[in-house]
């Protein structure tokens, strides 16, 4: 009997070993996500987001090289949270065969962002991000001044900008730490 209360005992302690950034519903508040496209600087790709039919995240749309475009983003800010506890994002997502950034920071009043490329397959997929891995950049040019290291997150992004243009939908269950 002891060893059943043991293994209960640790399947519960492993099950707070995450902490969800974000799990989408289909009556999940998303008003605090925003699209960011590259018609700022005079481009002209169009960014989307909703929650779906089946109650997904959708950030779909088509990235333009018109007028020098080329990218598409969305973005989710939130009071910091600390992470010191935790090595990597994780990311149930579902993408037609096409290459993203996830990207974070760590406050909001850098213009910078952490970031790691990741590619999805058409299937239903599992994205480990490490945060250490993950590089800083500004409008497209990697800068050299650490990877990621600090001990708190205030905003998280998905980015689509592959140079060509083109038409998207990724579909997002869950964002977490663990």
């Amino acid at each position: 009997m002891n060893k059943f209360y043991f293994i209960l005992i640790s399947i519960l302690f492993m099950s707070n070993s995450n902490q969800v950034i974000f799990d989408f519903k289909s009556n999940s508040d998303i008003s605090n996500w925003s699209v960011l496209d590259d018609v700022v600087m005079g481009g002209r790709s169009n960014g989307n987001f909703k929650i779906n039919e089946n109650g997904y995240g959708e950030f779909y749309g088509n990235v333009s090289l018109e007028n020098n475009g080329g990218f598409s983003s969305l973005r989710h800010r939130f009071s910091s949270i600390e992470i010191k506890d935790f090595k990597e994002v994780v990311l149930r997502v579902k993408g037609g065969a096409k290459k993203y950034q996830f990207r974070i920071k760590d406050t909001l009043s850098n213009q910078y962002s952490f970031v790691a490329n990741f590619e999805t397959n058409g299937e239903w997929q599992i994205i480990k991000i490490s945060l250490s891995e993950m590089y800083p950049a500004f409008r497209g040019r990697k800068l050299e001044i650490g990877n990621f290291s600090s001990e708190n997150i205030a905003e998280i992004a998905f980015l689509i900008g592959n140079k060509t243009a083109e038409n998207f939908k990724l579909e997002i269950d869950k964002i977490y730490l663990q």
